[in-house]
């Protein structure tokens, strides 16, 4: 990748959910495009490999082990990207948990927290650090990841369904709250993606694979790379009047009935 191919040259991207799947796809992703990583994930193993695999390749890669539903980690790891690199230009916000697929008068309280600690407040917490950071810069990029869960109600995942929508009002409130301070806000609507989150779901109801592969109007799943490029052009500057929009990254599934 030339110079002038690489979209996120001399920025700090903050990742978290690096460890695997679309995290990890974004981590090296971004780190091609120009940027230096700081890596947030709870798998302090996983992050100093793809840490490595990073260096390897000529980026710039810092592991930052935690919790997103721990505020204390969040703020840790802005604190490194500033100390390590300077600053905070993006964050992709994509750490994420699935609750158990049963109807919702079944699901626990502690899944139900989890479910939202993670994929709810773990972007709440996560913003109300980066956002400081940004505006004290002039500004940046924060893409969370939502999903077709966002938009639409599955069954058995009532928790999961009502964290996602969440997500993509947070995300508008804050696209309007900071859209004349120069910071832009968005949200992925994922799709069926093909990550080790989703091969452990396909290795308990292997026919839902049919079923995912069904909804999508390319008849597939995604590639998680295909989400990180989606993210990784929202962090730059080929995205400078795009803010507080929920961006299906969904192969069609939510427009095709």
């Amino acid at each position: 990748m030339t110079t002038a191919q690489k979209l996120l040259t001399g920025r700090t991207a903050m990742i978290t959910g690096a460890s695997a799947g679309i995290g990890a796809a974004a981590a090296e992703l971004f780190a091609g495009h120009g940027a230096a990583v700081v890596l947030m994930a709870r798998r302090a193993d996983r992050l100093a490999e793809l840490v490595t695999r990073i260096e390897d390749a000529g980026g710039r890669a810092v592991a930052v082990p935690g919790d997103v539903a721990v505020p204390e980690d969040v703020e840790r790891a802005v604190k490194v990207a500033v100390s390590t690199f300077g600053g905070l230009d993006a964050a992709f916000n994509n750490a994420g948990f699935v609750s158990a697929a049963v109807p919702m008068h079944e699901i626990d309280d502690e899944d139900y927290q989890r479910t939202i600690d993670v994929n709810l407040r773990g972007v709440w917490t996560c913003m109300r650090q980066q956002i400081p950071v940004m505006l004290a810069s002039g500004g940046g990029s924060i893409v969370n990841t939502s999903s077709v869960a966002g938009l639409r109600a599955t069954g058995a995942s009532a928790a999961y369904v009502a964290a996602k929508h969440a997500v993509i009002g947070l995300t508008k409130a804050a696209a309007a709250d900071y859209g004349q301070r120069g910071i832009r806000v968005n949200a992925l609507v994922v799709g069926s993606t093909r990550t080790e989150m989703m091969e452990q779901v396909l290795s308990v109801s292997p026919e839902l694979e049919q079923r995912f592969v069904a909804n999508s109007a390319q008849r597939r799943m995604a590639a998680p790379v295909e989400v990180a490029q989606a993210a990784a052009w929202l962090c730059s500057d080929l995205s400078t009047f795009v803010t507080g929009t929920a961006m299906a990254v969904d192969g069609g599934s939510t427009s095709v009935a």
